[in-house]
């Protein structure tokens, strides 16, 4: 059994009346009309499925629009070990007393806030079933531990996150699992629009995110290399602030790009070739 201190957890607070102070609202460039679906989903309780590859901004997306609809997120990346009793809660040996903590899923349905199942898809199989009940009509919890069944707040948004084509035939949410979901395709940002990110999120000149965009898109083109994940916007803009901060630009793009995607000696000293003719 997973301890419940080993879910990868994080809460972000937006709601204004909270005594925390209010976080800044992330940056996220609308490449289509996913801002729209999102803001009609929480409208009309469905819960959402983003899907798409490793980088394409689903996460931040998500947190964007927390901040937008003034609601607390609370996020878990999923892994193998996730279950759902990390998720819906747990009785702990407290002093003397045994008592009942809430998970994460729990609190999120009771207070209101957006809960972001990141990579649903790697965790245990109890999870899916832990959330039927909320992905339908019914919008509640059973918890069968303490007998009881809890109603979702008004307000309470269940979103999750999946890579598609990640280990093809492994990893997969069945169609009866999709189909609870409203779903909002992620793919990478046209060029200019990714220069755009690049650029912003990193303070670096535009000819070189132009440079490196060219160069991601370049390495996405070579699909016969056989990559399990190919350049993602996020390895273009860690390769954006090692170059801002003084590493060379070619060494840069080799331990932020390049090196990330393989092991595989031949691939890389390819790549790297490639690459130090382009920048």
């Amino acid at each position: 059994m997973t301890n419940i201190a080993s879910v990868n957890e994080k809460k972000t607070i937006t709601t204004p009346e909270n005594s925390q102070p209010e976080q800044k609202q992330p940056f996220y460039k609308a490449t289509g009309k996913e801002m729209d679906v999102f803001r009609q989903a929480f409208i009309n309780k469905l819960p959402l499925l983003l899907k798409g590859p490793t980088g394409t901004g689903k996460t931040r997306f998500v947190e964007f629009m927390a901040h937008e609809v003034e609601r607390p997120l609370i996020t878990i990346s999923c892994h193998e070990e996730t279950s759902s009793t990390d998720l819906i809660g747990r009785y702990i040996i407290k002093g003397a007393e045994t008592i009942w903590i809430d998970g994460p899923l729990t609190r999120a349905i009771k207070e209101g806030a957006i809960l972001y199942l990141d990579e649903i898809a790697e965790a245990r199989p109890d999870v899916i079933v832990a959330i039927h009940s909320l992905t339908d009509h019914r919008k509640e919890l059973h918890i069968d531990k303490l007998g009881i069944t809890i109603s979702a707040h008004p307000d309470f948004m269940l979103v999750a996150s999946f890579n598609p084509g990640y280990q093809k035939g492994f990893k997969e949410l069945k169609p009866s699992t999709r189909q609870r979901f409203v779903a909002i395709p992620f793919k990478y940002p046209n060029p200019q629009d990714e220069a755009e990110i690049v650029t912003i999120e990193t303070g670096i000149d535009r000819p070189i995110a132009k440079k490196l965009v060219h160069i991601a898109n370049k390495i996405r083109n070579l699909t016969e290399l056989g990559l399990t994940e190919t350049v993602s916007t996020r390895l273009l803009v860690d390769a954006a602030k090692l170059i801002g901060s003084g590493l060379p630009k070619r060494l840069s793009v080799r331990v932020a790009v390049i090196e990330p995607l393989t092991d595989d000696l031949e691939i890389t000293e390819a790549l790297s070739d490639l690459c130090d003719l382009m920048i």
